[in-house]
């Protein structure tokens, strides 16, 4: 039998695993940051950490459903990582238009991780196209 799981998609997953640790960590470095800096307004604080953890908490089931999905070559968990993408990605533009303060290290932070997410998401379509045919 041949197989059909996608092995640009598996590094692909597993660059974007390593770079949302970076990303989360340097969006929570930056809120900080601007808290202290700027007139940050309380009731608009907490919006914005929360926006960023549910988007870590998202993050967790989606890449393992991803890395399990294409891994097993079934194309339930990979369908299901591919929807629980698009909530990160609402996440991801929450983050790059709607903050309170967007520093344009958060426009590359986020152009980056939209752009993974967009490669990501075409190699998973492409992955349960091969794994239903």
């Amino acid at each position: 039998s041949s197989q059909l799981s996608s092995l640009p998609l598996q590094i692909l997953l597993y660059v974007n695993g390593i770079y949302y640790i970076f990303y989360f960590l340097t969006t929570l470095a930056m809120i900080i940051y601007k808290s202290q800096v700027f007139s940050y307004p309380d009731d608009l604080l907490a919006p914005d950490l929360t926006v960023l953890f549910l988007m870590a908490i998202l993050e967790i089931p989606r890449l393992y459903l991803g890395f399990k999905g294409n891994l097993t070559e079934a194309e339930a968990p990979l369908g299901l990582s591919l929807g629980l993408t698009v909530g990160s990605v609402v996440l991801c533009v929450y983050l790059l238009l709607w903050q309170t303060y967007v520093l344009w290290a958060d426009v590359l932070l986020n152009a980056l991780l939209l752009s993974a997410y967009g490669l990501e998401s075409g190699l998973k379509v492409m992955a349960i196209a091969a794994f239903v045919s």
